[in-house]
C-alpha cells in the first residue's frame, strides 16, 4: 500500500452534475443522496420549493428542507430510485419516482414537481417523498409498499 491509500472506509463517489433534463432529476437525487453530501442534495431545490415530510407536514424554504432530508440521511443508508413517469409541460415536470433506502424498511412512491431555472437547471419545486400523505408506522414513518 503506498503513501495515498489509506485503511479508511472508501470515499463516496462525487456527486452528479445538476440535472440539465428533467429525466435526469431521480438519477441526480439519488447520487447527491449516497454521496452523503447535505450541501450536495440541498442545491437540488429551487429557492421556494417545498418538502411533505413523512408526517404529511409541509417543509418550505432550504433549512426547513435541509433538516426534514438529515432524517433520511441519517440512516447512512444509499437510495435507489426508479422512475416510473416523467411528464413536461414547459419548464414544469411531474415525476412518479418508486424508491428505497437499501437496508432497511423504507420505501415509497414519489409524487414530485421540479422546474427548471433560468440556469437551465431542473430543481425539485415540490418533493413529495410518499406521494403527500402520511404512510406507517417504520422508520420516518414509511414502510416498503405491499407486493
Amino acid at each position: 500500500m503506498n503513501a495515498s491509500q489509506s485503511h479508511d472506509s472508501p470515499t463516496p463517489p462525487r456527486p452528479l452534475p445538476l440535472a440539465r433534463e428533467p429525466e435526469r432529476v431521480p438519477e441526480v437525487f439519488a447520487s447527491r443522496f449516497n454521496s452523503g453530501d447535505a450541501a450536495a442534495l440541498d442545491e437540488m431545490y429551487a429557492p421556494d420549493a417545498a418538502f411533505v415530510t413523512p408526517e404529511g407536514r409541509v417543509a418550505r424554504g432550504a433549512g426547513a428542507i435541509a433538516v426534514a432530508n438529515a432524517g433520511f440521511l441519517s440512516l447512512g443508508r444509499p437510495i435507489v430510485v426508479r422512475p416510473r413517469a416523467v411528464t413536461v409541460v414547459d419548464d414544469t415536470a411531474l415525476l412518479v419516482v418508486d424508491w428505497e433506502l437499501s437496508g432497511v424498511d423504507v420505501a415509497g412512491t414519489a409524487t414530485d414537481i421540479a422546474r427548471r431555472g433560468p440556469d437551465g437547471i431542473w430543481r425539485y419545486l415540490v418533493d413529495s417523498p410518499f406521494g403527500g400523505g402520511p404512510l406507517g408506522d417504520g422508520p420516518l414513518g414509511g414502510q416498503r409498499p405491499a407486493r
